[in-house]
């Protein structure tokens, strides 16, 4: 099933066995630009982290997916339109966020990292980008929060559709550094030699899972299936794959939480219980 999104969207089909018995189908979204979370494949389609993510749940769900691929900004706006169940976009947890969303446990760690030019100066605190320009992927929150620091730190922000534009804009000289999630930031140096990671500002902030306020019971199965992924390896070989290295000990990506949701912000139900994995 493939129906036209803003970029693209993708049916996962899984194999017979694992649709046997399924229920209905379940739609949900991530940015195609945000690699290695989400980018295009040269065959067609989209491949990343949380697209694999994305599959493995509709698998333990016993669910067909659909994945489509958007520009971020779209996103929240159309979950809470009902146009998708759950975002599968890498989403950071923010007091805000969870004032009109709720959300699964983390399942990664994200702190905002600065990418510059490889032959910019070392950024060493965020007051050595005074009087800088500043790209961000549009409505991202990264974008929230570098807009937040303006007028304290004197950066100029500047926000593009897509991850990529913004890193492109950094390389024509449009902007100085650009700030996203490390492992974005990390895979853009990795992949492009003429740019470099640079200052890491730790957030302790986690990446989850986004449902409507009223979608409570398939948070739970939904967040059932991700700690499932957790004690039984599965997220941790999805981790390596995309990021060469397996989840280290108590990060978000190894540890079930109590409860639903993030422990600490709005919207997390308390309730004890056992992941019931089969």
């Amino acid at each position: 099933m493939i129906r036209p999104v803003a970029l693209a969207s993708f049916a996962l089909l899984l194999p017979a066995a694992a649709l046997a018995q399924s229920g209905p189908p379940l739609k949900t979204a991530v940015d195609g630009t945000f690699a290695p979370h989400a980018m295009p494949k040269m065959s067609g389609g989209v491949e990343g982290f949380n697209v694999d993510l994305a599959e493995e749940i509709g698998k333990r769900l016993k669910r067909p997916i659909t994945v489509d691929a958007a520009q971020y900004s779209v996103l929240v706006p159309a979950l809470q339109a009902g146009t998708y169940d759950f975002l599968a976009a890498p989403t950071t947890v923010t007091k805000e966020r969870t004032e009109s969303m709720l959300f699964s446990e983390g399942y990664l760690n994200t702190d905002f990292q600065f990418l510059t030019l490889k032959d910019a100066p070392e950024i060493t605190k965020l007051e050595d980008l005074k009087g800088k320009t500043i790209s961000v992927n549009k409505g991202s929150a990264y974008d929230a929060w570098a807009r937040e620091l303006e007028p304290k730190i004197g950066w100029i922000v500047e926000s593009y559709g897509t991850q990529p534009d913004a890193v492109a804009a950094v390389m024509a000289g449009r902007a100085y550094a650009n700030v996203a999630g490390n492992t974005v930031v990390a895979w853009a140096a990795k992949n492009n030699p003429r740019v470099k990671t640079s200052f890491l500002h730790a957030t302790g902030l986690v990446w989850a899972l986004p449902f409507r306020k009223d979608s409570a019971e398939l948070r739970k199965q939904v967040e059932n299936a991700v700690e499932c992924m957790k004690t039984d390896g599965t997220l941790a070989r999805i981790h390596e794959k995309w990021f060469g290295a397996k989840p280290a000990a108590g990060s978000a990506a190894a540890t079930v939480f109590p409860g639903y949701g993030v422990p600490g912000m709005a919207g997390h139900d308390p309730a004890e219980h056992a992941p019931s994995c089969s």
